[in-house]
């Protein structure tokens, strides 16, 4: 007999399909906030963040647009602050992860009074001396998310940010850091650069698939990942071929949301996450662009210990006849994606420190076959060398 248990995220509201200025302006009447701050980043400050400000009018207090790449501490503390200087009393997440997880952090910051980068140390998941249990803080300024990506952060209270000193990403988890509310307008997807639209799908793909080969099953979450791994095998290279079709692009939207729901199962992700984290936090290469280029390579080397699971994903793609992670690499190469480490610019003399660093990561501890050492880590950067 199964047993486990499901979290679902302290979420009010996922509206689709409909102008997120639209949707916000009904929030703030029903539950009375009158000062919004947009967070976001340079890239969008003249046209996306802009057009928000101007559509919210009067209830648009400031936009923070300083909010870089992979979440740096500065990022966070410095929307904290904007955030205080206009009496925000709702932020408004405008972009893709890294805005989203900056902006779940600027919460704790301002529930906690953090004034400076280095005060974020107490409050990291995880245990040791001197750490404060973040879940316990009592909230205050809460947050909604507009994602303009298919990373998905908007649907989990965890959130990834950098320690650009250490040049380590670190995870701060509280109950409430999920965003109040997310809305899904596939209209402001458009201007997504394409190349980021591609590799966070993938990422989407990566919740997904790693949540259907997990060792430990979970009826719900594996239903849920099953067919948003289906939407988005579909939707991505819909999307491609026609970058205008709204209807492939809310595809995507649903299929990124389904396969990261999966993950309140609370079974966590395998190794292809754990390596990106590594990729990603350490030699700054973008999530989603490590999951075309690992999750392959995590397929092959598992082959042998999940078999009937990878069938499944094969046959959840449309990829019958194909292994599982040929369907991967396939989908990847499709979408203009790199799918081994010397096109990222990762070339062997790296794969040790790479490994090391990675078998600190929870997911090498739930992958399907079980990691032992380094040297395992190590035998997948090689499948993934190409």
């Amino acid at each position: 007999m199964l047993t486990g248990s499901h979290r679902f995220p302290r979420q009010d509201l996922v509206a689709y399909g409909r102008p997120a200025a639209e949707v916000l302006r009904e929030l703030a009447i029903a539950s009375g906030v009158r000062r919004l701050m947009i967070t976001t980043t340079r890239s969008l400050t003249q046209t996306l963040a802009a057009q928000l400000a101007k559509d919210l009018g009067e209830l648009c207090v400031g936009v923070f647009a300083g909010i870089g790449a992979h979440s740096p501490r500065e990022s966070v503390m410095g929307g904290a602050e904007a955030a205080r200087k206009t009496q925000a009393d709702l932020l408004v997440a405008l972009g893709g992860g890294s805005v989203i997880d900056a902006t779940k952090v600027m919460q704790l910051a301002l529930w906690a009074g953090l004034g400076r980068p280095d005060e974020l140390d107490a409050y990291r998941a995880g245990r040791g001396e001197g750490r404060v249990d973040a879940a316990k803080i009592p909230p205050g300024v809460r947050m909604v998310a507009i994602p303009t990506t298919l990373s998905a952060a908007e649907f989990t209270p965890f959130a990834g940010v950098t320690d650009t000193g250490r040049r380590a990403k670190e995870g701060y988890t509280h109950p409430l850091l999920a965003p109040r509310a997310v809305i899904l307008d596939p209209a402001l997807t458009l201007a997504t650069p394409p190349a980021l639209w591609f590799s966070t799908g993938l990422k989407a793909v990566d919740h997904a698939v790693e949540q259907l080969c997990n060792p430990t099953r979970a009826p719900y979450a594996d239903a849920l990942a099953a067919d948003g791994l289906k939407r988005l095998a579909a939707g991505l290279p819909a999307s491609k071929a026609d970058p205008a079709n709204l209807d492939a692009r809310q595809e995507c939207q649903f299929g990124m949301w389904l396969a990261i729901s999966g993950a309140g199962a609370g079974r966590g992700m395998g190794a292809s996450h754990a390596i990106g984290h590594t990729l990603g936090g350490t030699y700054g290469v973008p999530h989603g662009v490590t999951s075309g280029v690992t999750l392959p390579a995590v397929l092959r080397w598992n082959e042998g210990a999940d078999a009937g699971r990878q069938a499944l994903v094969a046959e959840l793609m449309g990829a019958d006849g194909l292994s599982a992670s040929d369907a991967v690499r396939r989908l990847a190469q499709g979408l203009g994606l790199p799918t081994d480490l010397k096109t990222i610019g990762i070339g062997p003399d790296k794969f040790q420190a790479i490994a090391e660093h990675t078998m600190h990561d929870n997911g090498v501890r739930v992958n399907p076959r079980p990691i032992k050492g380094p040297a395992d880590i190590v035998e997948i950067l090689e499948i993934a060398a190409g």
